[in-house]
């Protein structure tokens, strides 16, 4: 077939690797990391076939060209040796377009956003799997997407959907995919570090819906329905305030389509406690556990994707009434002392955290800190002086953080360096204030201390889970 390189060494580019040898490439694989368990799963991989390189910088040979180069999702899309061999008329994707290719036939539901993907990406995929569907979750969640691929081609795995939550730098590397149905679920400033402008990270989310057949659109958030509603006049809008912004948003569409429904069909929307869409009583909104008006809207969009879909009502009702949550988003680790632990390390930015302090009972002991990102942080910070009996921050961000709280009038805070010296703290300044909630709800990324935020939210669990049997 040809040869490929495959750049990053975690779990999407093993998967991309491994199809790729699967389906007779020579493969290359390399990382810029080198370590003891690297070269143990270097000398795996070459008993594969699979040739791994540690320590490595790709750098394009004009000489040697390649027939294909697969990125994971964590390599910038702009580093000089990527640039080079666009420049050099190779074929360069994503590890998700790359399962796009070898999946022909199979249709695709792909959900991005700067918050909220993540559960409505599983609550959709649990609402498939309850109607008897084979979708599992892929990309940023469940399987690597080229491990799903592998599976439904060489293995056992009978799809009938692929359910992806998509990032800005998955849809970057696979502007090829045109997915069946898009979802968009909220959109604020986010990775701009990468895609250096507001402008572009918008236009890259917006590029995935503009690929999609049908399209899913959260009409509660502000921006998405100031800049899209004319733009895609055939969309489907959710909101759990009912119909009024739904009419109000008809009037904007009838601008852009002569001819609209004066109550569109389209739309889904939650009134007295119903799902509604399309003129049908769908499920009550409060049989979902997850709590918060985010998570009723992740609701609305995950119904609204699944009927689209084909999914009958009662097996979205039934997936809804069992759906426990997803791990590191608002999870309840449990109550001690009658003071519940919350892990929310899934909030990497300033909204993700302000919706979390938001939906937990106050008053509550914040821990935020991290590797800190740009961002607006003055409703994050006015939700902290309102819901907050206290604050522990940890890691790089800590001083920052101190600093800006000072500056808007709030001292009750307290700075560490670690997690396991955030805990104790928290609990103590819980004590002291009768506060009903701990929550980890960093609003930052977690690469100061951690691999990733899901390793960061498993340590919280640990170190509140060996307190709750130590005391």
């Amino acid at each position: 077939m040809g040869s490929a390189y495959v750049i990053g060494l975690g779990k999407s580019g093993l998967g991309a690797a491994r199809l790729l040898r699967a389906e007779g490439f020579e493969v290359t694989l390399s990382d810029r990391n080198d370590g003891e368990a690297l070269r143990q799963q270097q000398q795996q991989l070459a008993q594969a076939g699979i040739r791994v390189l540690l320590g490595d910088t790709f750098t394009p040979d004009p000489s040697q060209p390649l027939d294909l180069v697969v990125v994971s999702p964590g390599v910038p899309w702009d580093i000089p040796g990527l640039v080079q061999a666009r420049e050099l008329g190779w074929d360069v994707v994503g590890e998700l377009a790359l399962a796009w290719r070898y999946l022909p036939g199979i249709p695709w539901l792909c959900v991005t956003g700067t918050n909220g993907k993540t559960t409505t990406t599983a609550l959709i995929a649990a609402i498939f799997e309850a109607a008897g569907r084979c979708a599992p979750a892929c990309g940023n969640i469940g399987y690597a997407a080229c491990e799903m691929a592998y599976e439904a081609r060489h293995g056992n795995l009978k799809l009938d959907w692929a359910i992806a939550e998509m990032s800005s730098y998955q849809i970057e590397a696979g502007w090829e995919i045109k997915p069946q149905i898009a979802v968009w679920t909220t959109f604020t400033p986010d990775h701009l570090s990468r895609h250096k402008t507001l402008e572009n990270y918008y236009n890259i989310k917006a590029h995935l819906l503009e690929q999609a057949e049908q399209k899913i659109l959260n009409g509660d958030d502000p921006q998405l329905r100031q800049t899209l509603a004319q733009r895609w006049p055939e969309a489907h809008w959710t909101s759990i305030g009912g119909r009024d912004w739904l009419r109000q948003a008809s009037k904007n569409r009838r601008l852009a389509d002569p001819d609209p429904d004066p109550e569109p069909a389209q739309d889904i929307y939650r009134e007295d406690d119903w799902v509604i869409f399309q003129g049908q009583h769908l499920v009550q909104a409060s049989s979902l556990a997850m709590q918060g008006l985010h998570n009723q809207q992740n609701l609305l969009m995950a119904v609204a994707a699944a009927r689209l879909a084909g999914i009958e009502p009662e097996a979205i009702a039934t997936a809804i009434r069992s759906f426990p949550g997803v791990p590191h988003r608002l999870e309840h680790l449990g109550q001690w002392q009658g003071i519940r632990f919350v892990n929310d390390s899934k909030a990497t930015n300033y909204d993700a955290a302000e919706v979390g302090l938001a939906s937990v009972e106050a008053p509550v002991v914040l821990l935020a800190g991290g590797e800190a990102k740009e961002g607006e942080d003055s409703p994050w910070l006015d939700q902290i002086r309102t819901q907050a009996s206290g604050v522990v921050l940890f890691g790089a961000a800590a001083p920052v953080f101190a600093a800006r709280l000072q500056s808007v009038g709030y001292d009750r805070v307290e700075c560490v360096e670690t997690l396991d010296q955030a805990v104790p703290a928290a609990v103590a300044i819980a004590h002291r204030t009768q506060a009903k909630t701990i929550l980890l709800s960093p609003a930052c990324a977690s690469f100061d201390q951690y691999p990733n935020f899901e390793v960061r939210g498993d340590h919280f669990r640990e170190i509140c889970l060996a307190h709750f049997q130590s005391n």
